[in-house]
């Protein structure tokens, strides 16, 4: 149970989340205090309501989404090719002080390039630590990947609605995010106290093969067996080359999955409100972010119950989800937001099921000496499909808003 809960992913995450919304808030009051912010003002450009229309703002969704996700693409990258050199507790080590860093340049920006180096951080943090996470699961039982997944949804959840929760109680954006502060602490006190590490687990060293001092007698033997490992390192290169050729089956629905879904959540989602309903548009915004998170919840939680194997229906139910939004904003035939609020449920669902389902069938199907390297290589196939989507929202959002 201490390792089930230390591998959570609840710290990991949180502070990715609450970084979204409260860039979100700081960006929208600097921009009331500074109209011309440069380049800044030209990029950021979402759309609100005007007597029932749609006009093009200056919300900051798509940049502050791009400026989110990046980073961590970068670092699923490369990351899995040289990370291997750093030992997982530097690794957590540096999560934990990026996710501070990020934490304290948002609550004390006085400028938007500022904020954005914040959620820069933050991206940097969290993209290190779930490729991180992900590979130390590997060294305990396979329910742990389940463990990581529901940790993972809970943080959207439990992110966004303890950072309104405290602004809706009158705690101002800056002051929330100083006492932030005490999610990586709960990181570093989970990983180095709550993690029970199994036997023989390198936290201090790296994976490279340490020798211990020799005889004379040894060593002409120590150098025929460099020979043999020179082949036998072009044999693991290959094989290496065969399991990255492998996680393809894996990693390609999981990126058109995310792909279509966060095309859904900062393409579409903003533009599909409903002029007579009890919420504003403001509202209806607010509620479908939040049953995307609850679907995204229960489905990473559900891997006890069920598991998918056929990853490639859920890419494909979820790239009907954006053909179906697309073409509901483009020609507005749908009835009520109580549609709309259940087609986000769903959505959600479809996404959370692709994530926990593809990291559990590559625990179990992947070769032990290779598993490590797949989880950490595989997590980028979510990150590169919500970077593409965050570049696909904005000529949709100009595109709609200029209708």
């Amino acid at each position: 149970w201490r390792s089930w809960a230390a591998i959570l992913g609840l710290c990991n995450n949180f502070g990715y989340v609450v970084m979204l919304s409260a860039a979100h808030d700081i960006l929208k009051q600097q921009g009331s205090e500074n109209t011309t912010q440069g380049t800044v003002g030209v990029l950021l450009g979402g759309c609100g309501v005007n007597d029932g229309g749609l006009t093009l703002t200056s919300c900051p969704l798509q940049a502050v989404l791009l400026a989110d996700i990046l980073p961590t693409l970068l670092i699923k990258l490369v990351a899995p090719f040289v990370v291997d050199a750093v030992p997982y507790g530097v690794r957590v080590l540096l999560c934990v002080l990026m996710a501070a860093v990020s934490f304290v340049l948002m609550s004390l920006s006085s400028a938007v390039w500022t904020s954005l180096l914040g959620v820069v951080f933050a991206s940097v943090s969290a993209g290190l630590g779930e490729l991180s996470f992900l590979s130390l699961t590997v060294f305990f039982s396979r329910d742990v990947v389940g463990a990581w997944g529901s940790g993972t949804g809970g943080a959207g959840v439990a992110g966004a609605l303890s950072y309104s929760g405290l602004v809706q109680a009158g705690l101002s954006p800056r002051l929330t995010l100083q006492l932030m502060l005490v999610v990586p602490l709960g990181m570093l006190l989970s990983y180095f106290f709550l993690l029970a590490s199994p036997p023989g687990f390198r936290q201090w060293t790296s994976r490279q093969p340490e020798y211990e001092a020799v005889s004379s007698a040894d060593r002409q033997r120590l150098l025929d067996e460099e020979e043999e490992e020179s082949v036998h390192g072009k044999r693991s290169r290959f094989i290496l080359g065969l399991t990255l050729c492998g996680l393809l089956k894996f990693v390609v629905p999981l990126g058109l999955v995310y792909f279509a879904e966060y095309f859904i959540n900062q393409g579409l989602m903003e533009l599909l409100f409903f002029q007579h309903f009890f919420l504003s548009h403001a509202e209806q915004y607010r509620w479908y972010q939040t049953l995307y998170q609850v679907g995204v919840l229960l489905s990473r939680s559900s891997l006890c119950c069920v598991k998918i194997r056929r990853l490639w229906l859920l890419a494909l139910l979820q790239g009907l989800n954006a053909a179906f939004l697309f073409l509901a904003v483009l020609y507005r035939f749908l009835p009520s937001a109580w549609l709309m609020l259940g087609i986000v449920l769903y959505e959600g669902l479809l996404g959370g099921a692709a994530y926990v389902n593809t990291f559990y069938f590559i625990s179990k199907e992947t070769d032990g000496r290779h598993r490590e390297f797949a989880m950490a290589a595989a997590s980028v196939g979510d990150s590169l499909g919500i970077a593409l989507a965050g570049l696909a929202a904005f000529p949709v959002h100009r595109y709609f808003c200029s209708l």
